[in-house]
């Protein structure tokens, strides 16, 4: 499992919600609270985040070491100011490659995508039925092999082919589609998601198998007034509420939260 959060609002520093708050996503990486398996996520970081000032699609930074590890990015995230990011702690699945191509965000256009959750047996058992259904460009546009990038091209992969679709009915598709297919494989899949088009947020909490990894959310806290924040652990003590199990959390750039049960 991984650890995730995204944040909107108004305009912060990227080390004020990385590093300061004393459950931080670093904190996290080596003392998670909440983590279904594995007990540490050492296995690389990333950050997105957008200026839409400068063009509509985001920056991207990762790495492939463990975020305590990281040398750079205390520097970039002093420098770093931005009303939209997502950020992402990697406990790659036994089996995956540790390089750059598997690191978190992925990136399509304006879009920016992170993932905590697995496909089981992913390899065995979805790797080829979701290729398969994938348009060429889709298809190319893959450059590794984790299931959280299958997962974003199935996405894709619906907004390309429907581009009058919303984010949220994509999402919202593409985890019934994966339920149907889990349940033809003998799988399982845990799909706590979020995108962002450096507009808005669009996250779900989703399993095919009780119990769905956590995530919260919470508005206006402290130190982060006229924002909300996703993250699979609260960063500090506050109002954070449960994202309700197999739902869909959509927040616009106004932070008007809309919970949508699947």
């Amino acid at each position: 499992m991984c650890r995730l959060l995204a944040y909107i609002g108004t305009p912060v520093n990227l080390e004020t919600l990385l590093y300061e708050p004393e459950h931080s996503l670093i904190v996290q990486s080596y003392q998670p609270r909440e983590m279904l398996s594995g007990v540490v996520n050492a296995d690389g970081c990333g950050v997105a985040w957008y200026d839409l000032k400068k063009g509509s699609e985001p920056f991207i930074y990762k790495n492939t070491l463990p975020i305590w590890n990281d040398i750079n990015l205390p520097s970039i995230s002093r420098y770093v100011e931005s009303n939209n990011i997502l950020a992402y702690v990697r406990s790659a699945t036994s089996g995956q490659a540790l390089d750059m191509s598997n690191s978190q965000p992925f990136q399509y256009k304006n879009l920016s995508f992170i993932h905590n959750g697995l496909i089981d047996k992913f390899k065995k058992t979805l790797y080829r039925p979701i290729r398969t259904q994938l348009s060429d460009e889709i298809y190319q546009w893959i450059s590794g092999n984790t299931d959280s990038e299958h997962f974003f091209a199935m996405i894709l992969n619906k907004l390309t082919a429907n581009p009058d679709k919303t984010i949220e009915q994509a999402v919202h598709a593409t985890l019934l589609e994966l339920q149907e297919m889990a349940l033809s494989y003998d799988t399982y899949a845990l799909a706590n998601l979020v995108i962002s088009d450096g507009k808005r947020l669009v996250a779900s909490r989703y399993a095919t198998k009780q119990p769905a990894p956590t995530l919260y959310w919470i508005k206006n806290g402290p130190n982060f007034p006229n924002s909300v924040i996703i993250a699979s652990e609260p960063l500090f003590t506050g109002n954070w509420q449960a994202c309700p199990e197999n739902s869909i959390i959509s927040v616009g750039e106004d932070c008007d939260i809309r919970i949508e049960q699947i």
